[in-house]
């Protein structure tokens, strides 16, 4: 890649100069040689500024082969009668070696200064996650600990119902961890790009039913109502991530609002564009919570939250945008917040007609 970066700075170089000689014995009736040589002085520059210092001195020796040879008496030869021009030339170099100088030295502070931001980018992502997995997992450890211990010492002095509850309980919180590192663990995949799409045609309805059927436990205590017309195309997406993100809404919908919530799930068609749309009626989010809330990280204060890493709808927005959808949160009347994605739909294929001879026999 290096070597084909140096071959197509020393390709402008030429280019440069050619250009420059040009335009030199454009001006060369009207204009004095002092004007020539700012135009091929120019060019120099204009390396120097674009390309690293090998283009830049290429460039500046081929300027002042070019103007000497062409312009400067006597013509046609590299001979020099007057020696200003041999101070010219060596301008022309000096300035050349300055300035490519100058711009690397700038470059390296740019590469340091980005380097530098990523690196806190990645430490304050880092410390975030750090804290954030250690307070939401405390909770729920602390649930199966004092549960684990309570059945292992005193089972026996349990009833059956005592016993089964705190199994459930166990078997919640167990499932809840699992809930949560993998949201880590499919957050890392998408912007790593270990995911790779899957696409095929798929009805919006399935996507939805199979969304509705991995989340029924949880949406068991809200009023979901679901407007999925049935005369929706067909979207050639990758059905399993796409079924995760609506999961995903449909669970952050869940967590974050209270028992008895209405929470309504619609899909319509709009502008060349299939609308996922899960609306809650908790009294809605801010103006600038609904602007980050796809953000890593970004938690809910809505009435009823519960804990989580806060990647469920960063993951949500990381499978639309690989779709090439996009996403976004508002409040809308009735005290409603909205949470959408769309995605683009594709001509969907016409169906191969049948043999003329296929119903003969």
């Amino acid at each position: 890649m290096d070597a084909r970066r140096t071959w197509i700075g020393y390709a402008w170089a030429a280019a440069t100069a050619a250009a420059c000689t040009a335009i030199g014995l454009a001006l060369d009736p009207q204009f004095d040689l002092v004007n020539i040589a700012m135009v091929y002085m120019l060019g120099v520059v204009v390396m120097a500024l674009r390309h690293d210092r090998g283009a830049a001195i290429a460039t500046a020796t081929l300027c002042v082969g070019a103007f000497d040879y062409l312009f400067v008496p006597p013509r046609g030869t590299f001979t020099v009668d007057d020696v200003q021009y041999l101070l010219t030339f060596a301008i022309m170099v000096v300035v050349a070696l300055v300035i490519s100088r100058l711009v690397e030295s700038a470059r390296r502070q740019a590469r340091a200064q980005a380097e530098l931001a990523l690196e806190a980018e990645t430490e304050r992502i880092r410390s975030t996650l750090l804290a954030s997995i250690s307070h939401d997992l405390r909770t729920p450890l602390a649930v199966v600990l004092g549960a684990s211990s309570t059945l292992a010492d005193a089972g026996e002095q349990l009833t059956p119902e005592e016993r089964r509850t705190l199994a459930k309980s166990v078997a919640a919180q167990a499932r809840d961890v699992s809930d949560r590192v993998a949201k880590i663990l499919d957050m890392t995949r998408l912007e790593t790009g270990g995911i790779r799409l899957e696409r095929d045609w798929a009805a919006p309805a399935d996507i939805v039913q199979s969304a509705l059927a991995r989340l029924r436990e949880r949406l068991a205590a809200h009023r979901l109502i679901a407007e999925v017309p049935g005369d929706l195309p067909l979207v050639r997406v990758d059905a399993t991530l796409v079924e995760q993100a609506l999961s995903n809404l449909l669970e952050n919908a869940a967590k974050h609002t209270p028992a008895g919530t209405v929470v309504m799930l619609k899909v319509r068609l709009r502008a060349g564009e299939i609308e996922f749309s899960v609306e809650d009626f908790a009294g809605g989010l801010s103006a600038d919570e609904a602007a980050h809330a796809f953000e890593k990280f970004h938690r809910a204060k809505a009435e009823g939250g519960a804990g989580g890493v806060g990647l469920g709808l960063a993951i949500c927005r990381a499978i639309v945008e690989l779709h090439g959808g996009h996403v976004r949160a508002e409040c809308v009347s009735g005290g409603a917040t909205a949470f959408r994605f769309t995605l683009p739909l594709d001509d969907v294929p016409a169906m191969p007609a049948e043999p003329s001879g296929a119903a003969d026999g």
